[in-house]
């Protein structure tokens, strides 16, 4: 090749060699090097001249260590033996002129001049800047591994807390996902709101698993100054790093209350990670490391951190959901009157909150003497599942206590005065609600007076045990009639009840829940009275109404449960000297102090869960 600008064809494969940006030796049949290009010295940190007339593998050819490579074991000379051998490689080195070893990329292939064999040629370049990218690339996906690892860790963490109201069990779980995974061992310590004291709630150690199942339950209760070392080293939001050596220190504030599980399970460092959330101190989470485990990283840390925050809002959110779920409870309670003690009647009444805050409400009882003498039963549920439910069943059931009262009037048309009063001076919903007259004179015979705007049925319930529903006495809804101009009645109903019998009013808790249909409930209900009617004659009205419910075992919705049991036939009429039935039971499923004749509360006392927290 020749011309203006060009090279002579004889430089020409110089050029090319020159600025190929490689290293190239070229070798004769003995190995000995007969070529270098600029690339190769630069490489080697040799001049040409110094190289040519060596044999390149006793110059060059070396291991990691620089120590010599047997000549028989070097796969760069098998194009000198072989004239169509192509080889190539990467984990082989070549010696510096300062004595360094450089890692290379090499490929060989014979040479041939005139169509002889006259040697072979090596190409290599310096392999440590591809094995420094291929680290750097090795060190950025095991970031992204362990990042999406941790993810994961995060989101099977988030699924776990928020899978079910079941702090303990949650926290259970929460371990065993955090073991092995972060450390060799972890525990949860829970504070008792009301008394202050830490309850270690979960241990989880796979090397000492009974160890750890002992380390559960209540802590001793700690001294004045302890806990205020604890709370001042917990107090905050950051986590605590603690090793087996500070422990050893019993003035060391976490020392009573991890010590033991250092003693234990052994360990030479753990984070503790304070469970707080909207400045209500929940408790503490610790993961700890033993053995040749290495110490946490701040990455590790952090994640715990997070872990623990997002620990510390699921129980926070309990405590709301507590919260509310008794304010709840305790408006609806107050609303819950005691009942009436009126001569031989008998009566019980049955509470049940709902299992969820949000359905607490709108169903309530009652029962109350009238002007004229005649006992009054009242069963109601207002529309809605809330505070705002509880609030409009307290406006329904003072207005209907209140007609009552004042006008001597069949149920009929107290029902049409209610369903007027409702619409046009309370925002209250529609309600379902029975009314009732229990009239009859002091040893029978009593007759059941009453209307029904949309309420379940009434169960009457024999002695004998035969059971059916009184479906008489049906109209609209509260708030249904007057509010659309409707016009709509309720008919008045008569029933003759006869001695002994069980009269039973119910909200549809009691009779439906979102796996059973309300006619399956109610043929549940009416099965189990008439058995128990039989085998629980002799038994008072209370025990009747507790092995109803544990029988039928409502679920979800409120139930409002209110028993009439009537006396025998003639019993309390002048002249009567039969033994009066058992007394009523005297307490209230209302609040504990408005304890009254014939009601039973049917779980704890209602707790106030606001008032402030101490220090541990």
């Amino acid at each position: 090749m020749s011309g203006a600008g060009g090279v002579h064809e004889g430089d020409f494969p110089y050029a090319i060699l020159s600025d190929l940006g490689t290293g190239v030796l070229a070798v004769d049949l003995s190995g000995r090097i007969t070529y270098v290009n600029p690339w190769a010295e630069q490489l080697l940190g040799r001049r040409a001249g110094d190289m040519h007339g060596h044999d390149a593998h006793d110059l060059l050819h070396r291991r990691p260590d620089g120590g010599a490579v047997p000549r028989e074991q070097c796969q760069m000379r098998a194009p000198l033996h072989d004239n169509r051998s192509v080889e190539q490689g990467s984990e082989e080195y070549f010696l510096r002129a300062d004595g360094t070893v450089l890692p290379i990329i090499w490929a060989t292939t014979p040479l041939r001049l005139a169509g002889r064999r006259a040697g072979m040629v090596i190409v290599f370049s310096d392999f440590s800047l591809h094995r420094e990218a291929e680290l750097r690339a090795a060190a950025r996906t095991a970031a992204l591994e362990a990042m999406t690892a941790r993810l994961n860790l995060v989101s099977e963490i988030s699924s776990v807390l928020m899978s079910a109201r079941n702090p303990t069990g949650q926290l259970r779980r929460l371990l065993r996902m955090l073991v092995p995974e972060l450390g060799d061992w972890a525990a949860v310590a829970l504070r008792s709101a009301r008394t202050g004291t830490l309850d270690r709630v979960a241990v989880r150690c796979p090397a000492h698993p009974r160890r750890a199942k002992r380390l559960e339950g209540p802590l001793p209760p700690l001294p004045a100054r302890t806990r205020r070392a604890l709370a001042k080293a917990t107090g905050g939001e950051k986590p605590v790093l603690l090793t087996a050596e500070r422990l050893r220190d019993p003035r060391a504030p976490l020392a009573a209350t991890h010590g033991t599980l250092f003693d234990e399970l052994g360990g030479h460092s753990a984070v503790v990670v304070p469970l707080r959330a909207r400045r209500h101190h929940y408790g503490m989470l610790t993961v700890g490391r033993a053995g040749a485990s290495p110490a946490f990283t701040d990455a590790e840390v952090r994640l715990l951190s997070d872990l623990g925050w997002r620990v510390a809002q699921v129980l926070d959110n309990e405590r709301l959901y507590e919260e509310q779920r008794n304010v709840a409870a305790t408006m609806q309670r107050q609303l819950l009157a005691p009942l009436p003690q009126v001569d031989h009647l008998r009566m019980a009444a049955r509470y049940l909150p709902a299992q969820s805050a949000m359905e607490i409400g709108g169903d309530w009882y009652d029962a109350f003497l009238l002007g004229d003498g005649v006992m009054a039963l009242v069963i109601g549920d207002v529309v809605g599942h809330d505070l705002k439910a509880a609030a409009h069943m307290a406006e329904v059931r003072n207005m209907l206590r209140g007609l009552a009262w004042v006008h001597r009037e069949p149920p009929s048309v107290i029902m049409r005065r209610l369903d007027e009063a409702v619409t046009n001076t309370s925002d209250a919903p529609m309600a379902t609600l029975l009314f009732a007259r229990i009239e009859g004179v002091e040893g029978g015979p009593w007759q059941l007076h009453w209307v029904n705007a949309g309420h379940p049925p009434p169960l009457l319930v024999t002695r004998e045990g035969d059971a059916r529903f009184l479906t008489g006495g049906h109209g609209p809804l509260i708030g249904m009639s007057a509010t659309l101009h409707l016009g709509l009645s309720w008919p008045d109903a008569y029933e003759e009840l006869p001695g002994e019998c069980t009269l039973l009013l119910y909200t549809d808790g009691l009779v439906e829940s979102r796996d059973r249909p309300i006619d399956l409930g109610m043929a549940k209900l009416r099965h189990h009275a008439s058995v128990l009617a039989r085998r629980l004659r002799d038994q008072t009205v209370d025990d009747f109404c507790d092995e109803l419910l544990r029988r039928i075992e409502p679920r979800g919705d409120d139930v409002a449960l209110l028993a009439l049991r009537l006396p025998a036939a003639g019993a309390g009429a002048p002249g009567d000297r039969s033994e009066p039935p058992p007394a009523q039971s005297g307490y209230s499923p209302a609040a504990p102090d408005r304890a009254a004749p014939g009601s039973v509360q049917q779980d704890a006392p209602v707790q106030d869960p606001s008032r402030g927290e101490g220090e541990f």
